[in-house]
């Protein structure tokens, strides 16, 4: 199938993991891709040459979305690369696992404003930027309803955002632009892995009926759809994409 590339997609913490897939997906789907990343250029750049080695399009853009400053500048980069930009994902986040009583300052201040800061300041600039008739796709998790031990400060940042999704939803009432969050379940990335025994991997694992743990690929499907035409009259929802865990 021949692509248009008349769509644009910033694509947030897009260099690895959920991120790169959802990238990946939404350049096969004929966006342009403008690819966030936080620090690991080389990533980023890999992605790139990727999706143009497969006839996309995409740039990688440097900006720390706890800060308003360049996240401004990262819809501005992408307004001029590509004249404007249809559908934002806020893919970018950290997830530190502690007690409640055992989270020290840095923890809770540093997801803060990675997770919530950060998806509402580019909330906040897609309000003004994004084309009308585009979508808003937030990232949550589905630990907000499984509301598991040490996931206190994690999880809250992204009830945080859903909160924020079925706001946003209506305030861009007119605009016919759609506002969703989809929430993993456990998802094989090195997020998710990185620290955790063999046994604590498999017991996740088997939690859903569908008894594995998600891909990235499960995740990008999931929003590459609430991008799309078809997806459209879905607004202000939270799609859980664990499998059937909760």
């Amino acid at each position: 199938m021949t692509k248009t590339f008349e769509r644009t997609a910033i694509v947030t913490g897009a260099s690895r993991g959920i991120g790169r897939a959802i990238a990946s997906r939404l350049a096969n789907d004929g966006f342009n891709i403008v690819a966030n990343f936080a620090g690991n250029e080389k990533a980023a750049q890999d992605l790139v040459q990727n999706i143009e080695q497969l006839g996309g399009k995409a740039i990688a853009v440097q900006a720390d979305v706890a800060d308003s400053k360049a996240v401004k500048q990262l819809f501005d980069i992408a307004q001029e690369a590509f004249n404007g930009v249809d559908a934002l994902i806020n893919n970018a986040g950290i997830m530190k696992l502690s007690t409640i009583a055992e989270s020290d300052d840095a923890l809770f201040d540093t997801q803060i404003a990675t997770n919530l800061k950060g998806s509402f300041n580019t909330m906040r600039e897609a309000a003004a930027h994004l084309k009308d008739g585009g979508s808003v796709i937030n990232l949550s998790t589905s630990v907000v309803g499984l509301n598991l031990e040490t996931y206190g400060v994690y999880a809250s940042t992204k009830a945080a955002i859903e909160t924020m999704t079925k706001i946003f939803a209506k305030e861009l009432r007119g605009r016919n632009i759609t506002v969703n969050a989809v929430a993993p379940g456990p998802t094989a990335t090195d997020l998710f892995l990185d620290g955790k025994p063999k046994e604590v991997v498999d017991r996740l694992a088997k939690m859903p009926p569908l008894e594995r743990l998600g891909t990235p690929e499960d995740i990008a499907n999931a929003i590459a759809f609430l991008a799309s035409p078809d997806g459209h009259w879905i607004n202000g929802q939270v799609l859980r994409a664990n499998g059937g865990m909760i």
